[in-house]
């Protein structure tokens, strides 16, 4: 039986079957491989009862990808939603999520919530200027006045979307709509006091918006750093940047090197997109600086033996049972010689 993980909680997955929603556990065997599942995965399932009501999940099919965070697989598209305004429109926390779901290879599409609360028409106009000219679909929706949501749901048709963003955008009240309130998600007003939003959701969840399209609500998030790149890696996360690339030396990280063809036309980049990425590249000196200092060589926390993976004991275990065997042997000798 294939069913699709549509909720985590603890240690209990939920998967959509044909038989309707059951309640499964891991088998032993996948948390032996360190096999993952997270929510948006096909598994197999072998049924406990005879109703179907539980069951262990034994394999997990391949992924057609997967986002990091919040942690789904198999998505169509991501949907990355921003307030125009409560709160403030963040161009860099904009930029940190395009360029994750850029590092995934799954291309963003961009959703300004609450226009309703600025109608302004010059920060209307330099958003359309930064990201149409790089071929990102772009919505403008009110959420409560029902302002671009069918246009959004029609985009959304025959697709597993996630909405993805920080707390306080408008993510579960777009889902709210979506599902025609069938769930009657919770929301919270963004706190008067921080100005940021207030979590309301805990987990991620796949929901029905129509026969053959879906919808995850996602925690929200804001602390995506770069620092497991290297700097000569993040130009791949921004298309103007990487466009313009060809530069006289292979390394160059377009900041300050002479022979720079991103520097000769830095005037084609948006200037806030031109930020973010010196602030991630920033980051990526980070790891580039543990590398050195800490090596690339990584234990392996598995070994395959007989044809299967198992878990392997840390170097520090290791140590410790080779003193715990070497004590009982003495012990033992001792013992002997009385």
């Amino acid at each position: 039986m294939i069913g699709h993980v549509v909720k985590i909680i603890s240690d209990f997955y939920y998967a959509d079957t044909e038989f309707g929603l059951i309640e499964c556990k891991l088998r032993d065997i996948l948390k032996k491989k360190f096999e993952s599942v997270i929510v948006g995965d096909y598994v197999e399932l072998e049924a406990l009862t005879s109703n179907r009501s539980q069951a262990f999940i034994s394999k997990v099919l391949p992924r057609k990808n997967f986002l990091s965070r919040p942690k789904v697989a198999n998505i169509s598209k991501a949907i990355i939603v921003t307030a125009i305004k409560n709160p403030e429109l963040d161009f860099e926390q904009l930029n940190r999520y395009i360029a994750l779901c850029e590092y995934h290879k799954i291309t963003p599409v961009l959703c300004f919530n609450k226009c309703d609360l600025n109608k302004d028409e010059e920060l209307i106009s330099e958003i359309k200027s930064i990201y149409e000219p790089l071929g990102y679909t772009l919505f403008f929706t009110s959420a409560t006045l029902h302002i671009g949501t069918e246009a959004l749901s029609d985009f959304m048709k025959d697709n597993v979307c996630i909405l993805c963003g920080a707390s306080g955008v408008g993510k579960t009240t777009i889902i709210n709509f979506l599902t025609k309130g069938a769930h009657n998600l919770s929301t919270k007003n963004v706190s008067e006091k921080t100005k940021r939003g207030v979590h309301t959701t805990r987990h991620c969840q796949i929901y029905k918006i129509g026969e053959n399209s879906s919808v995850v609500d996602t925690p929200g998030f804001s602390n995506v750093k770069f620092n497991f790149l290297l700097p000569v890696e993040v130009k791949k996360l921004f298309k103007e940047i990487n466009d313009l690339s060809e530069c006289k030396f292979k390394d160059c990280i377009h900041i300050h090197e002479t022979g720079c063809n991103v520097l000769e036309n830095i005037a084609k980049i948006a200037s806030s997109r031109y930020e973010s990425y010196k602030k991630f590249v920033e980051e990526a000196k980070e790891f580039k600086q543990k590398i050195k200092d800490q090596g690339t060589k990584v234990e392996s926390t598995s070994k395959f033996n007989k044809g299967m993976t198992m878990a392997k004991l840390s170097e520090t275990k290791r140590a410790l049972s080779r003193r715990v065997v070497k004590q009982n042997t003495g012990k033992n000798e001792a013992n002997a010689d009385e």
